[in-house]
């Protein structure tokens, strides 16, 4: 098998493609958060105090520390993290619980009467009192 065929079928597997279209669309679903939070929470946050928080600065000494973006930045993280654990996790969460249940197997082992050690289900004695089981 060549290089470019060993490339090709590295390419075309699910997981590939799949991981790419999840970080286009990771991508976008952070540019409509970054756009809502600076466009329309910011703003909103501002209006008490007349506040511009895309203005919002410092500067010491000629460094300029732009405190209003650093802000949006916070507000971007916990949007994100928040849709992500309320449209993602708990229903993942919720699929999860009302799934099939897995069945107990069959215990391996059992008490012994005298004793009350844990043996193996075929033991025919004891291991710790010598008792016949």
């Amino acid at each position: 098998m060549s290089l470019a065929e060993e490339f090709k079928d590295f390419i075309m597997k699910g997981d590939v493609v799949s991981l790419a279209v999840a970080v286009v669309i990771g991508v976008a679903f952070n540019a409509v958060i970054t756009a809502f939070v600076t466009d329309i929470i910011t703003p909103l946050i501002g209006i008490p105090g007349h506040v511009n928080f895309a203005s919002l600065t410092y500067t010491i000494n000629g460094s300029v520390f732009m405190l209003g973006l650093f802000v949006n930045a916070i507000i971007n993280f916990i949007t994100i993290a928040l849709v992500v654990f309320f449209f993602i996790v708990k229903p993942v969460n919720k699929m999860k619980e009302l799934g099939p249940k897995k069945a107990p197997g069959s215990p391996t082992t059992k008490q012994c009467p005298e004793c009350l050690s844990t043996i193996p289900m075929g033991a025919k004695r004891c291991a710790f009192c010598t008792s016949k089981v």
